[in-house]
């Protein structure tokens, strides 16, 4: 699983990127950006949008196993927001 640092798109805005994903035949982008499926048109995209609401990593590795479900059921053009609790 490659980061966006890693493919260089990490300063990519958020259409940009989903263009970029789908065009490298990505099935599914994981974010902490909320507020993507406000901003983007997301019905009609060929990836599947996984938005994590936290972005506090020690909660997020405490619930891979709930996340790597959600990323394996999420279809194109659908979003699936996962609840990440601190405590």
């Amino acid at each position: 699983m490659d980061t966006l640092a890693e493919r260089g798109w990490s300063d990519k805005d958020d259409g940009v990127l989903l263009d970029l994903a789908e065009r490298e035949g990505y099935d599914v982008l994981v974010t902490t950006d909320q507020s993507l499926s406000y901003q983007q048109d997301l019905k009609n995209r060929h990836i599947g949008i996984v938005v994590l609401l936290s972005s506090n990593w020690p909660a997020i590795r405490r619930r891979v196993q709930e996340i790597s479900r959600v990323i394996a059921a999420v279809r194109p053009g659908q979003v699936v927001e996962v609840p990440i609790w601190a405590g």
